[in-house]
């Protein structure tokens, strides 16, 4: 998978993590211990695959960094 959709999925999952504790606490949705437990593995899978993604990006930058350098000399 793309680095790029990586990281939109994980910005997605983290803000379904901060929107749905955000509802409860103002009392839109009810909360349940099913649904702390979502809005808390959204969250954690956001930030893993966030990070996954940006250090795929930099790595897929870095190699085409080197190997346009390798081609100069």
């Amino acid at each position: 998978m793309r680095p790029g959709r990586l990281i939109v999925i994980g910005f997605f999952l983290v803000l379904i993590g901060a929107v749905l504790p955000f509802l409860m606490v103002i009392r839109t949705v009810e909360s349940t211990f099913l649904l702390n437990g979502v809005a808390f593995m959204a969250s954690v899978c956001g930030i893993f695959l966030g990070v996954i993604g940006a250090a795929q990006y930099v790595g897929n930058a870095k190699e085409r960094h080197d190997r346009h350098d390798r081609y100069d000399r």
